[in-house]
């Protein structure tokens, strides 16, 4: 039975990427925003990330391959997650937790800067107000959302719309995505 289970969870992420695959304005999205990241690293601009939970992680994981490495030895480029612990708490107390997100986009996102926000309902308060943050600010709001997008998809200027009814799904296809958009910057900028 465990077996076949393997088998059936496999097979349901596949038809997530299936669908992902198939979705031609998902796709140029993907490319959309590749060319953005490209060019706003080329131009000195930095990238923020936010999520809550696995997302959190995710965005911390997208940050850290840019200030390190992917595939290719680099110079590191302006990529931050917002998940330091004692803004999160600092803000969350003072100032109640919707606003844990936005006060760090406020404080460092200027014109030509992008915020990456992650989330698989789209309903999360605390996006949706760093989404408005990021756009009062002049800065590229991207998404990368799941279940229909929610409150934050029409705060974005790019969607990526992971398919998938579970969080597990969706964050497995934002990773990939995350992933291949990651290695497909980094192959366009200059190698030290």
């Amino acid at each position: 039975m465990i077996d076949s289970a393997f088998v059936a969870k496999f097979k349901e992420a596949e038809s997530c990427l299936q669908a992902l695959l198939s979705d031609a304005q998902t796709m140029a999205a993907l490319v959309r925003i590749a060319e953005k990241l490209r060019d706003l690293f080329l131009n000195g601009g930095k990238v923020l990330a936010a999520g809550n939970g696995g997302s959190m992680a995710d965005a911390m994981h997208f940050a850290e391959e840019w200030t390190g490495r992917f595939r290719d030895d680099r110079r590191p480029y302006p990529a931050m997650a917002i998940s330091d612990p004692t803004h999160l708490t600092c803000v969350g107390n003072d100032y109640g937790y919707d606003k844990v997100f936005s006060r760090t986009v406020q404080a460092f996102s200027k014109p030509g800067d992008m915020v990456l926000l992650l989330s698989t309902s789209g309903n999360s308060e605390n996006l949706v107000l760093a989404a408005e943050a990021a756009r009062n600010a002049g800065a590229t709001v991207v998404g990368f959302l799941g279940r229909g997008g929610g409150r934050l998809a029409p705060l974005c200027d790019e969607v990526v719309m992971a398919p998938g009814q579970t969080s597990d799904r969706i964050q497995e296809i934002h990773m990939l995505c995350l992933h291949v958009l990651i290695d497909l910057v980094e192959q366009e900028l200059p190698k030290e």
